[in-house]
């Protein structure tokens, strides 16, 4: 299949984070094969798509989430111990393949709608998500949660080892799902079974490791009381600390841990507005980034922020930035798109195939109607992005050169079945909340 995309303003987000005010995107197969200016070249047999003006740009990676909890959103926001009193016990009893398929799904469906081609994931039953995945026709990196707080999918953390090994038999060598081992934190996990998840590593050359790092209070305790460490130390010490690690959160990190983070070759997937929703803080992203820490942005899982609307972080990510500098300066609007696009690749090992639209990088790519009146008038194009963009505004998204939306329409889910499937299960999350309050 051959696809010209013309008369289109065009965001490569190549290093130099160039704006083509009028261009095209010549797309065969699942690769691109040419983007350029002005006139478009003659291609006999192409499908010829004349954006009129809109806007084409690489399709957004979210590097860090857990879909399934969609089912989750919004549930007992108010309650101060909703975790214990509802989140839990629902996850105990009634996260089975079969609602981990459906939250999927449903987060999918927004992810496609929101312009996202690429997500992180970190949660159970980790295969069944990677069958919705590629139903969906996203790329993955899918990380099997390893925890020690009665997980709904493992009682030992040597079934759950078995669960890892299903995940990377199932999607090793696919073309768009890596499978991931996922830590869920240190305090959660601990000194022994990061040790043995470095080993399993060593072993799995080339599989991504996952987890929350530096995130709570809670954990900044536990670590000092292994010999007055923190967490970054203590993850070293596992042997963890290492290339392929996609570090989730890391608010309380400091110039030692950024130095021996950047020294490691880790990762950073930022939740500002999880983060901020939570009341935990603002991470430290500039000093991060310029210690030469690749950091991208993540929305967190739908419990935490409520949305996968990767729009509706650019704001936050960019203010609380400029909250902690005391001006306007910090965090341009062109390194917010940087993050959200070619360095979030980065995050995940994938810098080389996707997130920039460059000849022989595969065809992700997002067409972004421009004309919405909060949009106008346009005076830095990154700007409108990142303050005034909504997923609404997303018109059409493609992976590896197949169309998964086009005029709003997601084509690979079925979007009523997905809203039905989620809605069996909310039900039943609900007469059992009805349950808990009722007993008191």
């Amino acid at each position: 299949m051959s696809v010209l995309i013309t008369n289109a303003l065009i965001l490569p987000c190549s290093p130099d984070m160039p704006v083509i005010e009028r261009g095209y995107v010549h797309i065969e197969g699942d690769a691109i094969k040419a983007v350029g200016s002005g006139p478009a070249p003659q291609i006999p047999g192409a499908e010829i798509i004349d954006t009129d003006g809109d806007l084409i740009m690489p399709g957004m990676v979210n590097p860090h989430c857990h879909m399934a909890m969609s089912l989750f959103r919004g549930l007992g926001e108010d309650v101060d111990d909703r975790l214990y009193r509802y989140i839990l016990p629902l996850e105990r009893k009634f996260v089975r393949p079969e609602a981990v398929r459906a939250g999927t799904a449903l987060a999918a469906l927004e992810l496609i709608g929101g312009g996202v081609t690429t997500v992180a994931d970190m949660y159970y039953f980790e295969t069944e998500v990677g069958r919705v995945v590629d139903k969906a026709g996203i790329r993955g990196v899918l990380g099997q949660t390893l925890a020690d707080f009665d997980p709904p999918d493992h009682n030992s953390f040597d079934e759950g080892f078995a669960l890892v090994e299903q995940l990377v038999a199932e999607f090793s060598g696919h073309d768009r799902i890596i499978p991931s081992i996922a830590p869920h934190a240190p305090y959660s996990t601990g000194m022994a079974v990061m040790e043995r998840v470095a080993r399993w590593a060593d072993d799995h050359p080339g599989i991504p490791v996952q987890m929350h790092l530096a995130e709570t209070d809670a954990e900044m305790a536990w670590a000092a009381k292994l010999g007055g460490l923190r967490p970054v130390e203590a993850v070293e010490k596992a042997g963890l600390l290492r290339k392929g690690l996609i570090c989730a959160h890391c608010l309380y990190v400091n110039d030692s841990d950024m130095e021996k983070m950047a020294h490691a070759r880790v990762c950073v997937a930022h939740n500002a507005r999880s983060n901020g929703k939570a009341g935990r803080g603002i991470a430290p992203v500039e000093a991060m980034r310029k210690a030469g820490i690749p950091v991208g942005i993540a929305t967190d899982g739908p419990m935490s922020g409520n949305t996968l609307d990767l729009f509706s972080q650019f704001a936050p990510v960019s203010m609380f930035q400029k909250l902690l500098g005391h001006s306007r300066k910090p965090m341009p609007s062109v390194e917010v798109i940087r993050m959200a696009t070619i360095e979030g690749a980065k995050v995940l090992g994938l810098h080389e195939k996707i997130g920039s639209l460059e000849p022989g990088k595969k065809a992700d790519l997002i067409r972004i109607d421009l004309s919405a009146p909060r949009m106008q008038p346009i005076y830095d194009i990154y700007s409108t992005l990142v303050f005034a963009t909504m997923p609404t505004d997303v018109r059409d998204v493609m992976v590896a050169g197949q169309w998964l939306m086009r005029g709003r329409e997601v084509l690979s889910l079925e979007r009523k079945k997905v809203l039905r499937d989620a809605l069996q299960v909310a039900s039943a999350f609900k007469a059992e909340m009805a349950r808990i309050d009722a007993a008191g």
